[in-house]
């Protein structure tokens, strides 16, 4: 029976419009000029997390996954993938302006096990830093038409945000991360992005990337709809527990954690950013000290676990 918890090392992608952020926030030493991701927790075959303690230490997430299910509930038979993704994203610059598919056009046209259902924490914000989330087309003929024309103040929708504001990109929703912003990203594991403008960027070679607007203008969901999210608060003992989201692919909350709290565990697995503070782990009598940064997994072969500190947590499962 496996009574640690999982903890994982972060993989790092470079980006056009990344920074160091990684590295002056988290304290990660990150490998890139432009580091705009870490992949916190993916067993995704593009990026898997290396497990750092335990038995299973120096194998990777997708590896546990595949050759013990027993830790996620997963039954023998599945071929399922393992179906979450959490990253954390330094956007030092615009992102570019993008949308997902959902599952049955993964499925159907990209040849892909998931499609692309988000949800974003912002960890920090610049001054009058700002997302694009949703349009204002009213038809998908106005959609296409303000595409081809690039008339994107017409056609896209802009939010301000600060630290602490959380934001759902399901599916279908035209989105893009704004400079200056740090996020916690929890998704389903997919990699598919459909890229609608670029701001006419080019990379050290001159070149712009490339875009895919007939995907984009296929998946965008017309008009754009704003999610209600039935968010809600639960004191238990020193955690105060925030539900941000509850769909079908996954259900995150944001554990705000203020003394000693004990834990039983009732989900297949559970999924645990640290993004402030230090606290003490304790599972079966072994501790475990856990600070920001930090990311681990809590098995389905625990069942009970305390936490004891201060310390902000972003926590999720399937």
């Amino acid at each position: 029976m496996y009574q640690e918890p999982i903890f994982l090392q972060p993989v790092f992608q470079e980006r056009i419009w990344g920074g160091q952020k990684l590295n002056t926030e988290f304290s990660y030493t990150i490998p890139y000029e432009k580091t705009g991701e870490a992949w916190v927790i993916s067993a995704h075959p593009n990026g898997p997390s290396k497990i750092t303690n335990g038995p299973l230490k120096n194998q990777t997430l997708l590896e546990a996954w595949k050759n013990h299910g027993e830790l996620f509930r997963k039954p023998a038979d599945s071929e399922e993938e393992y179906p979450l993704l959490i990253k954390i994203l330094d956007a030092n610059d615009n992102l570019s302006v993008q949308v997902h598919p959902d599952d049955q056009y993964a499925r159907e046209v990209a040849n892909e096990a998931y499609g692309k259902t988000e949800c974003w924490y912002v960890l920090s914000a610049e001054p009058d830093a700002e997302l694009i989330i949703g349009h204002h087309a009213h038809t998908r003929e106005e959609l296409e038409k303000l595409i081809d024309e690039g008339q994107w103040d017409k056609l896209l929708r802009k939010v301000k945000v600060k630290a602490g504001d959380f934001v759902y990109v399901p599916s279908g929703t035209i989105h893009a991360i704004g400079k200056g912003i740090v996020i916690l990203e929890t998704q389903q594991s997919s990699d598919i992005t459909y890229r609608v403008y670029d701001y006419d960027r080019t990379d050290a070679q001159g070149n712009t990337r490339e875009l895919h607007l007939k995907e984009a203008k296929d998946v965008t969901t017309v008009p754009h709809e704003t999610p209600r999210l039935n968010q809600s608060d639960e004191i238990d003992q020193g955690l105060t527990s925030k539900k941000l989201v509850e769909e079908k692919y996954f259900t995150v909350y944001h554990w705000g954690l203020d003394g000693k709290v004990a834990k039983t565990m009732d989900q297949d697995f559970l999924q645990v950013s640290v993004i402030e503070g230090e606290a003490k782990l304790t599972v079966h009598q072994q501790q475990f000290d856990v600070k920001k940064g930090d990311h681990f997994i809590i098995p389905a072969t625990i069942s009970a676990y305390q936490l004891d500190g201060a310390a902000e947590m972003i926590v999720s499962h399937t």
